[in-house]
């Protein structure tokens, strides 16, 4: 396998969920250090990480709106619990040697993280540091999967990933439908034709509009992304414009 990227700046895209584990709730020291690890191999070979996690591990705001909760208070708890999980990355990502990394958060909390400054994280990037954007957007209504869309135009990343616990998008959830089948390939158009949930519209239109590569793949198996990173093209499905 090459050892040459195929992309010199990404963004990686982590749910709260993805940090379970086997955990029903809050965030799994394995699952933090696999992440760690598999970043670390791709930040060895030159390339430049960023990322963006939710919160759904500690705290999903729609949810506690729907039983009704000001949806304005639930959302700024959510981006609290995606501040807790980012200092959990940074904290994962520092422990293994010859890395480090800077939490930015979309809201003020400076005693424990940096302010979201477009330059200072491009800077951070050009020094080999890994960037964890926290607390989404700093504004209500709007997901971390926009987050995650915004951030990667904005530092302009070559490819933007989703790590999810399926290896691609299927026609429909392949945990409950055996007949499901990946696609390798779609446009955004397609996928928002389709309702496929890839990610959430605004996130998608972002995305399609401003060019920005889409790969989404199965967090869970181990070399995967170091293998999108130097131009694998089987792992997972490509979203292109």
């Amino acid at each position: 396998m090459s050892t040459q990227p195929a992309y010199q700046r990404i963004l990686l895209k982590l749910s709260g969920e993805a940090l379970l584990g086997d955990q029903q709730f809050g965030i799994s020291p394995e699952v933090t250090a696999f992440l760690a690890h598999e970043i670390k191999a791709v930040v060895d070979i030159g390339v430049q990480v960023a990322l963006v996690v939710g919160g759904g591990n500690i705290y999903r705001g729609e949810r506690l709106a729907r039983a009704g909760m000001d949806r304005v208070t639930g959302d700024q708890m959510g981006m609290l619990a995606t501040v807790i999980n980012a200092l959990a990355l940074q904290d994962a990502i520092e422990r293994v040697g010859g890395m480090q990394a800077r939490v930015q958060s979309a809201i003020r909390i400076n005693e424990v993280c940096e302010d979201f400054i477009r330059r200072k994280a491009d800077r951070h990037l050009e020094k080999g540091r890994v960037v964890v954007f926290a607390a989404g957007t700093g504004n209500p209504f709007f997901t971390t999967d926009s987050a995650a869309a915004l951030r990667a135009i904005e530092i302009e990343a070559d490819l933007m990933l989703k790590a999810t616990t399926v290896d691609g998008i299927y026609t429909a959830d392949p945990k409950k439908d055996p007949d499901a089948k990946r696609y390798d390939e779609l446009t955004y158009d397609e996928a928002l034709h389709k309702r496929l949930g890839v990610m959430d519209q605004t996130a998608m239109v972002l995305c399609r509009d401003h060019g920005m590569k889409l790969r989404v793949y199965d967090m869970d198996r181990p070399g995967a992304l170091l293998k999108i990173i130097t131009g694998d093209m089987t792992i997972g499905t490509r979203v292109n414009r």
